[in-house]
């Protein structure tokens, strides 16, 4: 008998309410965080603009050229650093949703990816504000003479963090992906191998595309995104052994 809880059918219109009153949670979780981010979006902001600050000196200013810009980009602030605290509650309810059409084995290969999912994220936010910030900065900046002073605009820096901060953490989720492809018998790691020289190619394509025009941030995005891929093979072999084994057994 199956153990699948899809045996009992939901109406379409139940399906259709929860979902409905799961992505309102999701919502209401994301403004409850960028309320609670607005607060303290001068020091957000504060923290965002550390990096460029120890190389700029403690003296350095950013400026703003149109009387809305300052305002929107408190906003911007909070609602993306909002969008971080509510990923917990949104991927909850995500899984709260999927969950019981599951069977009780593909709950359990699911549901690490889940957790893994915004850890993976942050490591590679951290990456990017600890080690890519500092080097595309002083690369930036060293374009400066005396006569061209860097007066950096406080939208466009952000718009500038957010797009890394935003691509290293995707290139960190590379393994999520690649190994649920796996599991779900859509690729395999043999393939993987077989295309390993046209991943090279793309990962500096998208760190082309994702990073400013500068070599430091482009080589930081594209490393990382080889060494996941790299890593999604040896973590997929150990999966289709498992799947050998117990289709042997």
């Amino acid at each position: 008998m199956s153990d699948s809880p899809l045996d009992d059918k939901m109406p379409l219109l139940a399906h259709l309410i929860e979902l409905r009153n799961r992505m309102l949670i999701s919502v209401a979780a994301i403004l409850v965080g960028f309320v609670f981010c607005y607060i303290f979006s001068e020091d957000i902001f504060l923290f965002l603009v550390r990096p460029l600050r120890k190389i700029l000196g403690p003296d350095a200013r950013m400026i703003y050229t149109g009387l809305h810009e300052a305002f929107f980009t408190y906003m911007k602030v909070s609602f993306f650093a909002g969008l971080f605290l509510a990923v917990p509650v949104v991927l909850t309810q995500f899984w709260r949703f999927v969950a019981p059409g599951l069977y009780e084995d593909e709950r359990k290969s699911f549901l690490p990816f889940l957790i893994l999912t915004p850890l993976l994220f942050f490591l590679g936010g951290g990456l990017a504000y600890e080690f890519v910030f500092p080097l595309a900065f002083k690369f930036f900046l060293g374009f400066s003479t005396p006569t061209i002073e860097a007066l950096p605009s406080i939208s466009s820096y952000l718009s500038l963090v957010i797009t890394l901060i935003f691509a290293f953490g995707l290139v960190a989720e590379l393994p999520v992906g690649l190994l649920l492809l796996i599991k779900a018998g859509v690729v395999s790691t043999a393939g993987l191998v077989d295309k390993r020289r046209y991943s090279i190619v793309g990962a500096f394509v998208v760190a082309a595309i994702l990073t400013p025009p500068d070599p430091f941030s482009q080589i930081f995005l594209a490393l990382p995104m080889l060494a996941m891929y790299e890593l999604s093979i040896i973590l997929g072999r150990r999966i289709e052994k498992k799947r050998e084994s117990a289709e042997a057994e």
